[in-house]
């Protein structure tokens, strides 16, 4: 990873629990339903979360995060990693099927810099920080060598998408969501793309 200078840092195992909050606020609940499915007795959503955020690998992983930080205190997340420029082909029969419709479209951007998560908690919104993660990923993009950038967003929240588009995405491809008893007003998972070379 290029050399972070304040106000941003490397996320490390103890922020597992600030860490779960960004992903469960980029993921609209998602993230916290999931969770709920896969908590045996005597734990909560949150253990799970945490669990995740302190893996050493995969896309959820402190490893894969930066930190904005305000003094001490964190204010914006940014989570994301490069994806293979030849993807493995697709074998989606044994993923649970709510995930199929957001790997379908990952699968279609091979060679960028996927943006898994990019939050600021409400407290620290409107100040521009979102702006500043992306041209931190932005950054990390190109000294990864990758193509461009991705991301996916749902069709619903209009902040994020006009905030993308003014900062060079476009629109690639839409999937229908599979819900099954999370709730959320969206139809749609939007995939976005910003191409730098």
């Amino acid at each position: 990873m290029i050399g972070l200078d304040p106000p941003f840092r490397e996320a490390a195992p103890d922020d597992a629990r600030v860490l779960a909050d960004f992903v469960n606020m980029a993921g609209e609940g998602l993230p916290f339903y999931l969770w709920q499915q896969m908590a045996s007795e005597g734990q909560s959503p949150w253990d799970i979360g945490c669990a995740r955020a302190r893996r050493e690998s995969g896309g959820f992983s402190y490893r894969n995060a930066v930190l904005r930080t305000l003094g001490d205190e964190v204010s914006a997340c940014l989570i994301g990693y490069p994806l293979d420029d030849v993807p493995v082909a697709p074998d989606y029969s044994g993923m649970p099927a709510m995930f199929v419709p957001l790997q379908e479209l990952e699968d279609m951007v091979p060679g960028t810099w996927y943006i898994n998560v990019l939050a600021t908690l409400p407290a620290h919104r409107g100040r521009g920080y979102g702006r500043e993660l992306l041209e931190l990923a932005e950054s990390l993009c190109s000294d990864q060598r990758k193509r461009g950038l991705s991301l996916i967003v749902a069709d619903t929240n209009e902040g994020a998408r006009r905030m993308y588009r003014q900062n060079g995405y476009r629109d690639v491809a839409f999937r229908p969501m599979v819900k099954e008893r999370w709730q959320h007003p969206g139809a749609d998972w939007v995939l976005m793309q910003k191409d730098l070379k």
